[in-house]
């Protein structure tokens, strides 16, 4: 059999793998169909597959981009930073985890705030960053939400706040559970004030995120096919030994059931938040 091969030249070796590395990286397999995507498409439909419409999760500086006017907004407390209140240490350190995590995403935690126009209305944006020890809150996170509170009733803005995470952060203890009770608090004053806080829920909003701030909003909003819960699936399964309904935990089925007042697909929400602040505002 060895007559009908052919040997390759060094040339045409070297050939076949640069074809390789061209090209490798630049397709996805979509979590939704199945289908094969061009990396390159699925950027320019704002990381939606053009197929099934199955919405990839996005970072905290994409959100961002994709709400405020051209992209551009003036980023506050970005120097907020843990002090690591229990110097705590499980597989690794805390602060080391933190400094792995602030150099992979270049951000110092799990949340971006910033200031820009929507349709030209000013707004404050908060965006959390999944990435970043899965989105958990911490001190910084409640902080920099609180802070945005304030900068809203301080320029009679409206809040909007998209949240992505698996809840509280385990290693700052009950410190990063007072948050919650930290940022509820200060969006009671946001109501006072009679300014909207629009709350956008994404794959996945979990934990004590959702048991706070998250299902707060004077609209409470989310993508498609995000999961939004308190504990998982499993966890609950285990607890109450049924099996639960299909979609369970899913954006549609939260909105068929009142906890959700709309779904909106990611190219319509920039639009879809600036007709709902036009109906609050004016």
């Amino acid at each position: 059999m060895a007559w009908f091969s052919r040997e390759r030249s060094g040339a045409e070796g070297s050939s076949d793998s640069e074809k390789r590395v061209r090209t490798e990286g630049l397709w996805l397999k979509c979590e939704g169909c199945s289908q094969i995507i061009w990396k390159k498409a699925l950027e320019e439909n704002g990381q939606v597959c053009p197929q099934c419409s199955h919405h990839f999760r996005v970072d905290a500086r994409t959100r961002m981009a994709l709400l405020f006017d051209g992209g551009a907004f003036e980023e506050v407390d970005a120097s907020l930073t843990s002090t690591d209140p229990l110097a705590f240490c499980d597989s690794k350190t805390y602060a080391n985890r933190l400094a792995e995590m602030q150099a992979a995403t270049s951000m110092s935690d799990a949340l971006i705030a910033g200031w820009g126009t929507i349709e030209g209305r000013h707004v404050n944006i908060c965006a959390m960053e999944l990435k970043f020890v899965g989105g958990s809150m911490g001190a910084v996170v409640g902080e920099k939400i609180t802070r945005a509170v304030e900068r809203s009733m301080e320029r009679r803005a409206p809040l909007i706040v998209v949240s992505a995470s698996g809840g509280a952060r385990m290693q700052e203890g009950a410190i990063s559970l007072m948050q919650m009770a930290k940022i509820s608090s200060a969006l009671m004053r946001l109501d006072e004030e009679r300014l909207p806080f629009i709350s956008v829920l994404t794959d996945p909003t979990t934990g004590g995120v959702t048991a706070s701030f998250a299902m707060l909003g004077d609209l409470n909003i989310a993508e498609p096919g995000a999961l939004i819960g308190f504990a998982g699936p499993r966890v609950i399964e285990q607890t109450i030994r049924q099996k639960l309904p299909a979609g369970f935990q899913r954006s549609e089925f939260l909105l068929d059931h009142g906890f959700l007042d709309a779904v909106v697909k990611r190219g319509e929400m920039k639009a879809y938040i600036a007709k709902a602040l036009s109906f609050f505002c004016d």
